[in-house]
């Protein structure tokens, strides 16, 4: 009888995700903009600092150029935000199957490979 009252509350503590506190990736939304130029917004509870942030958007990004048979990206912008808790992401990235011109570039296949080293979700 008692197993069977516990059961209910065993189940919930199956149910739990990630520790409270713990980060936990919410969400990526992509678009096209134009042509190479793609969109990536991010969610998050409980990062760190925004740097978290922009390394999930990184790896969407990376993955994304990935699956358009691109092997490069370049940050364009990546804007964080962050109220209670609740962090999101606004980053644009230009993809090419090419190493674009700028110091902010990316080799997808690299950083694909890191973001899952990381645990960080990919596209």
């Amino acid at each position: 009888m008692m197993l069977a009252a516990l059961l209910p509350f065993m189940a919930l503590a199956a149910c739990e995700t990630a520790p409270t506190g713990a980060i936990r990736y919410d969400g990526i939304e992509t678009r096209l903009l134009d042509g190479d130029l793609a969109n990536f917004k991010v969610r998050m509870i409980n990062a760190t600092n925004n740097d978290d942030v922009a390394d999930y958007a990184k790896c969407a990004a990376a993955q994304y150029a990935l699956i358009r048979g691109f092997g490069f990206a370049r940050n364009v912008r990546t804007l964080v935000d962050e109220e209670a808790g609740i962090w999101t992401g606004d980053a644009v990235y230009t993809i090419s199957p090419a190493l674009p011109r700028g110091s902010r570039t990316i080799d997808a296949e690299v950083t694909v490979a890191e973001c899952a080293r990381r645990a960080i979700p990919t596209v």
